[in-house]
């Protein structure tokens, strides 16, 4: 297994990989067979970015055997997803904003993230298991009262799409063996998640395979594989981590509107 990772090492960016506390940095593209530089550095002297730049999130909906039958939903024939603006994305340590055009309910979705390694178009299922780079954690903050808060129209977007609302990290760990992980998501330390990717309805595999069939992936793009049961809402001041074993701990406070003008993200 790798654990590869992006950062900020006195204003420059960087990416590398990450064996206990120290980094080894790499040049060229992450997804292109980058070089090491030779140059290491210590995980606590470096600032954590997003650990890949997606020109798409893609996050699927009832993908969970358990959370399915919770909610006497049909089991789907093919995936159902939706997208995240670019403009949502929030690193670790970031905090996930209270969006100022809306005052309901804020809920966190701890999701394993698929991270795509090369460009992906009509691939068959063994291939699309190929074309999976690696992992990481996700949490698909969701505005869940404006999802139908318009009867005519479900407004999936604008739910998931606030600004820092499409959080992951901190690394990508590859090699991994996706049946065996559970998603963990703790609020101020306190476990409210834990399922087995092994729930999934689809598979990693199958859902790249197929959303492949219907837009092109690109190296970089990530698919949040879905939640299970024990999504709560968030308020003001609570600490959410996303923990999987073998990939990390993403970790973010629920805080305060930005400042007008403020940037969002991370913008690397």
């Amino acid at each position: 297994m790798t654990t590869w990772l992006r950062f900020e090492h006195q204003g420059v960016a960087g990416f590398g990989t990450l064996e206990g506390e120290l980094i080894t940095a790499y040049e060229g593209d992450l997804f292109a067979s980058p070089t090491p530089t030779g140059k290491r550095l210590a995980q606590g002297d470096v600032n954590i970015t997003l650990p890949c730049n997606p020109s798409k999130f893609l996050a699927l909906w009832n993908n969970d055997h358990t959370q399915a039958a919770k909610q006497g939903l049909a089991i789907p024939p093919e995936p159902l997803y939706f997208i995240k603006a670019a403009s949502s994305y929030c690193a670790h340590g970031q905090t996930i904003e209270v969006p100022s055009s809306y005052d309901g309910r804020v809920v966190y979705e701890g999701e394993l993230g698929l991270v795509i390694g090369q460009v992906c178009k009509n691939l068959s299922v063994e291939d699309a298991a190929r074309a999976i780079f690696g992992v990481t954690c996700v949490n698909d903050v969701t505005a869940i009262d404006l999802l139908n808060k318009d009867a005519s129209f479900a407004q999936w977007t604008r739910a998931k799409s606030q600004d820092t609302f499409g959080v992951f990290g901190p690394v990508i760990a590859t090699g991994l063996d996706f049946s065996t992980l559970r998603v963990r998501t703790l609020v101020n330390g306190r476990e409210r998640q834990n399922f087995a990717c092994s729930g999934m309805i689809f598979s990693p595999a199958q859902i790249v395979s197929a959303l492949s069939h219907d837009m092109t992936l690109m190296p970089g793009d990530l698919i949040a594989c879905g939640t299970s049961l024990g999504v709560l809402p968030m308020k003001p001041g609570m600490v959410i981590e996303v923990a999987i074993d073998g990939v990390g701990v993403l970790r973010n406070t629920f805080g305060a509107v930005k400042s007008q003008g403020e940037p969002t993200g991370t913008g690397t």
